[in-house]
C-alpha cells in the first residue's frame, strides 16, 4: 500500500508533462482529450485550453480553463461536454499515474463539474471549470478546512484590534504611542489637541 506522500508524488508526476506540444518516450504528442489537440484549419484562431490539479487533503481537484464562443455556451449539452473534457483528464492522470507509478490510481467524482462562463467582450469569452474527487488510498489525511470553526471558537481578536486601531488614549486608557513617536501636540480652538507633524 502506497502511502499519502507517495501518491501525491505520483499525481503530480502525472501531470507534470501536459504542456502543450509535449510528447511522450516514443516521440508522439500526448493526447489529453483538450480542445487545443483537435485539428483545426489555420484560418481559425488557435484554441486555448488547459488544466491544473490541487490537492485538500484526500481531494483532488481538477480545474479546467478554455476559450469559447457564446453559441457554444447557449448549445445544449454545453456543461455535459465541459465534464466530459474534465472526464478525459481524469482518465490521463490515471494512465500515466500507472506509467509513473505501475500502481492503479481510483479517483471517484465528488457531485457534478462547477462550470463559470465569463466575458470581457462580445467577442472574447472563456469559461473555467473545476471537478473534486476523492482519492482512493488516502486515509491518514483530513479534508483542509473541515473544523477550521472549531479551531478559532476560543480566540477573541477583536479587543486587540479595537486597541490597535485606537487613536486616542481617551477611548483606551491603556494604549501607548511608540516609542519612536516624535510629534508634538498642539491646542487649536474647537479642535482640541491634535499632532502637529
Amino acid at each position: 500500500m502506497a502511502t499519502t506522500l507517495e501518491i501525491i508524488r505520483g499525481i503530480s508526476q502525472a501531470a507534470s508533462n501536459t504542456h502543450h506540444g509535449a510528447i511522450d518516450d516514443k516521440g508522439e504528442p500526448i493526447k489529453i482529450g483538450l480542445r487545443r489537440e483537435e485539428d483545426i484549419p489555420l484560418t481559425d484562431s488557435r484554441v486555448m485550453d488547459g488544466f491544473k490539479i490541487s490537492f485538500r487533503g484526500p481531494i483532488l481537484c481538477i480545474k479546467y480553463h478554455s476559450e469559447c464562443q457564446l453559441k457554444e455556451v447557449h448549445q445544449n449539452g454545453f456543461e455535459n461536454e465541459v465534464g466530459g473534457k474534465i472526464k478525459a483528464i481524469a482518465k490521463f492522470l490515471k494512465s500515466e499515474y500507472k506509467k509513473a507509478t505501475g500502481s492503479g490510481l481510483t479517483l471517484t467524482a465528488i457531485g457534478e463539474p462547477k462550470v463559470m462562463v465569463q466575458n470581457a467582450s462580445r467577442v472574447r469569452t472563456w469559461l473555467q471549470a473545476y471537478q473534486d474527487y476523492n482519492i482512493g488510498g488516502i486515509g491518514e489525511v483530513e479534508e483542509y478546512g473541515h473544523d477550521l470553526k472549531e479551531a478559532s471558537a476560543g480566540r477573541d481578536v477583536d479587543d486587540s484590534i479595537r486597541k490597535w486601531l485606537a487613536i486616542g488614549k481617551d477611548k483606551y486608557p491603556g494604549t501607548k504611542k511608540p516609542q519612536n513617536y516624535t510629534a508634538k501636540t498642539v491646542s487649536r480652538p474647537g479642535l482640541g489637541e491634535i499632532d502637529k507633524g
